[in-house]
């Protein structure tokens, strides 16, 4: 603690904690998903915010494709311990993330939502 300090601050209790600045800024602040509605409702904003990453940035795409849910938690968003992300046809043109959610004490998995962008033209 310094002698002239205006508010004294304990260096082994700081005041406020930060998390580093994400580098793909998916979120604003972190994120803990504990209900399969919470993530029905709120995890399709971020995700699509991952999928145009994906159309946009190869290296955020290649990180995606080998473990959507470590880059997903890297983002400080962190899943239920049930459910799961899968990237799908990750060479094409028209990638797919499928969340499942699995049931206890079984190998079944429910989808419970996926995404695709799909691009349009009209005249």
């Amino acid at each position: 603690m310094s002698g002239n300090a205006l508010v004294p601050v304990n260096p082994t209790r700081p005041p406020a904690i930060r998390r580093p600045a994400s580098r793909y800024n998916l979120v604003s602040e972190n994120v803990t998903f504990t209900t399969r509605e919470d993530v029905r409702e709120r995890l399709p904003d971020i995700l699509g915010k991952a999928l145009a990453l994906i159309w946009l940035d190869k290296k955020f795409a290649d990180m995606f494709a080998r473990d959507p849910q470590a880059v997903l938690e890297a983002e400080g968003i962190v899943l239920p311990e049930n459910t799961s992300i899968e990237f799908q046809k990750p060479g094409t043109d028209r990638p797919r993330i499928v969340v499942y959610e699995r049931r206890p004490n079984s190998n079944f998995k429910l989808r419970i939502l996926y995404l695709q962008l799909v691009m349009m033209a009209g005249r």
